[in-house]
């Protein structure tokens, strides 16, 4: 099975997720550094959809300044696009698998897609 984490090496939820999918011998791994190099709107709204959460959902409020600029009650394009210009905003890790696509808070959610 192909997995792809947008992966945050700081994060701690974020290294215990790549770890989970590291240990399984059936996983050929993707990880993308999103902060390097952040996913285009187009595919953060792919993730999103495919999760079947929101845009709003999937916001990094802490260490940001999202509330500050009103970022929790603004629309799903408005979240996109600060997203796309500060991908710190972007909740982490996803992970995407040919089973659909997860927000991997905890960690353990990853299991769901795979």
């Amino acid at each position: 099975m192909k997995a792809t984490i947008w992966h945050n090496p700081k994060c701690g939820t974020s290294r215990k997720t790549l770890a989970i999918l590291e240990n399984l011998s059936s996983v050929e791994l993707t990880v993308i550094e999103y902060l390097k190099h952040p996913p285009s709107r187009e595919k953060l709204a792919q993730l999103y959809a495919d999760a079947q959460i929101a845009p709003q959902d999937a916001l990094r409020l802490r260490g940001t300044d999202a509330e500050e600029r009103g970022l929790p009650q603004a629309s799903a394009d408005e979240v996109l696009d600060a997203m796309v210009e500060d991908p710190i905003l972007i909740n982490r890790p996803l992970v995407e698998t040919e089973k659909g696509v997860r927000l991997c808070r905890p960690q353990d959610v990853v299991l769901e897609i795979l």
